[in-house]
């Protein structure tokens, strides 16, 4: 879920590794629950002591939900200035969280016949095929949303430091592909796997073309609005976090003091990783979505077809199949944005953990882990 992908924040060009600074962190989790269900924290608040004391993210936020209820844990801090705690309503940026709302527009409009999944993406997007001529044929609408279109990935040849620079600054779409199309393929369209930034920005590009409306605005109509997610938002050009948030931090390196990347122009991500949301939201989406609420069988079986991409794992359409220790598998995805990590998973029968720090880049290396270890001992305490 975390270590195959490209994001924003780890393309970061640092020359040492990351450290832990003293002061930053609180010296534990702790926990706010509704409606708790015992065996939801049993490993749960020690992952989370970990993540904020010995991985250095000042804060973190875990909800857990199974069909005894759900709990929520927060350890650490909002604001390493103030010291505020962290909210069990707080809204993060979820960066490649953002893929399965977009991959679950696509696919109703699959399930509406205005989109053909194997259908090539020339047939939606002439005018980016036109204007990067190449073998466009195997380059599917499936395998722009399963990573397998062989199109390299724009953050390969984005400066993040630039980013960091100016990070208020727009990044128009267009731009950001045609960054990426101007380079060699990866490999040819259905014979490779990697993960790709770009196949989700062309995704948002269809989903407008296709309705004729952004597809920030086509989320919130088929999704957010629906489910009533009110802490989650596509907020396109908008540079603040709406609503209770924690300040978002990086480490630019080792003993270097953090960083406040709270604001950022979330452009520079678009429908490969701009959304915001909270734990509560991400469950209740994921839970609707594995539930059959969101798409038709035969729409969710296909993005349930998942490939195996190495250590496991397995990578449908805009979601990940990972298994767990305590038996099973679950789908999700996670996400990383300036300032940001988050990561969520569900299970077919209806166990959901949504799990979300305020540091990235800037823990150790195995902040990671441990924000797949929160997940995992979510799901598998909710099973209780």
């Amino acid at each position: 879920m975390i270590k195959h992908k490209r994001t924003l924040s780890g393309a970061v060009a640092l020359a040492v590794a990351f450290g832990v600074a003293a002061g930053t962190q609180s010296g534990g989790a702790a926990v706010a629950a509704e409606r708790p269900a015992a065996a939801a924290t049993a490993r749960l608040p020690a992952v989370l002591h970990r993540l904020t004391t010995v991985d250095g993210a000042p804060g973190a936020l875990a909800e857990a939900r199974g069909r005894r209820g759900n709990t929520v844990l927060t350890g650490g801090v909002a604001d390493i200035d103030s010291g505020a705690p962290v909210r069990g309503d707080s809204r993060f940026r979820i960066g490649s969280m953002t893929k399965p709302f977009v991959a679950t527009v696509v696919l109703q409009l699959v399930g509406e016949d205005r989109v053909a999944l194997d259908a090539p993406v020339e047939r939606y997007l002439p005018d980016v095929v036109r204007d990067h001529p190449g073998d466009w044929r195997g380059v599917t609408v499936r395998r722009l949303l399963q990573h397998t279109s062989g199109l390299p990935d724009y953050l390969d040849f984005l400066n993040p430091q630039d980013v960091l620079a100016d990070p208020l600054a727009h990044h128009d779409t267009r731009d950001l592909v045609d960054l990426a199309l101007d380079q060699p393929r990866t490999f040819r369209p259905g014979h490779g796997w990697d993960y790709s930034n770009t196949n989700y920005l062309l995704s948002g590009m269809l989903i407008e073309k296709v309705t004729g409306r952004p597809y920030g605005e086509e989320i919130r109509r088929r999704i957010i609005e629906p489910l009533g997610l009110t802490a989650t938002s596509v907020p396109g050009d908008d540079p603040a976090i709406p609503g209770p948030h924690p300040r978002g931090y990086v480490r630019p390196g080792e003993e270097a003091p953090l960083m406040d990347a709270t604001a950022i122009n979330p452009s520079v991500a678009g429908a490969s990783g701009e959304m915001v949301s909270s734990a509560s939201d991400l469950n209740r989406f994921l839970g609707a979505l594995l539930g059959g609420r969101l798409l038709e069988p035969a729409q969710l079986g296909e993005m349930m077809k998942a490939r195996p991409v190495g250590d496991g794992r397995a990578y449908g359409l805009g979601l990940e199949r990972r298994w767990l220790p305590c038996g099973g598998s679950y789908w999700g995805h996670g996400g990383d944005i300036f300032g940001f990590q988050t990561a969520g998973g569900a299970t077919v029968d209806g166990r959901q953990t949504s799990v979300m720090v305020n540091l990235d880049p800037g823990g150790t290396e195995a902040q990671d882990d441990d924000v797949e270890a929160a997940v995992e001992a979510g799901l598998c305490g909710a099973r209780g």
